[in-house]
């Protein structure tokens, strides 16, 4: 496994996330739909970034398939589970664990053959996001709608989806190959880049 830099000590959301990591008993490692998609796209090399990863079953599939991954996120419990898992399956060489907050961090431009990113929501890093897909990747993005604040009302709207997001803001050179199925409180799509 490799560890890159540490990550922000005293921030309120990674204390909650970790808690919440904390008093899981055992993660699913569950693979997201479209992620599972995007890794049977031919895709160019390159690795596979996911942003906001959890314990994230998507970055696993990934590593089994022969893939470099990067995977972020601001709760370094998380990341110690993902961590663990990665090596209890053999797959650790391919796992880099990267500890950061998301509201700062960015990939670097043209770097990523895939780009995922399932249950959080920034405007300006999807926008850094979808720039990190090299020509011939995939991004793929599912966050909360403004609807969820119905059943959440101290979720800030600035972390929802607004009307057609995210495939409304997808750069020229995208399309969009598959979708979640419709639904009020969430949104997703799995987009490819020409």
């Amino acid at each position: 496994m490799k560890d890159v830099v540490p990550g922000p000590a005293g921030h309120r959301d990674r204390d909650r996330w970790n808690a919440k990591y904390a008093e899981r008993t055992r993660p699913s490692f569950a693979a997201h739909r479209l992620a599972v998609r995007a890794l049977s796209l031919p895709l160019p090399e390159g690795p596979v970034l996911d942003l906001a990863c959890g314990t994230s079953g998507s970055a696993l599939l990934a590593a089994a398939r022969g893939h470099r991954v990067v995977a972020v996120d601001l709760s370094e419990v998380a990341l110690g589970l993902l961590g663990e898992e990665a090596a209890r399956r053999g797959l650790g060489d391919l796992v880099t664990l990267v500890h950061a907050d998301l509201r700062s961090w960015r990939p670097r431009p043209s770097g990523c053959s895939l780009v995922l990113c399932t249950g959080y929501w920034d405007r300006e890093l999807f926008a850094s996001a979808a720039e990190a897909v090299r020509p011939g990747g995939a991004l793929v993005w599912e966050a909360l709608t403004l609807e969820a604040r119905r059943e959440r009302p101290h979720l800030p709207a600035a972390w929802c989806l607004g009307p057609d997001e995210p495939a409304s803001l997808l750069p020229a050179g995208f399309t969009v190959a598959d979708a979640l199925p419709p639904s009020a409180t969430k949104r997703g799509i799995l987009a490819q880049r020409t």
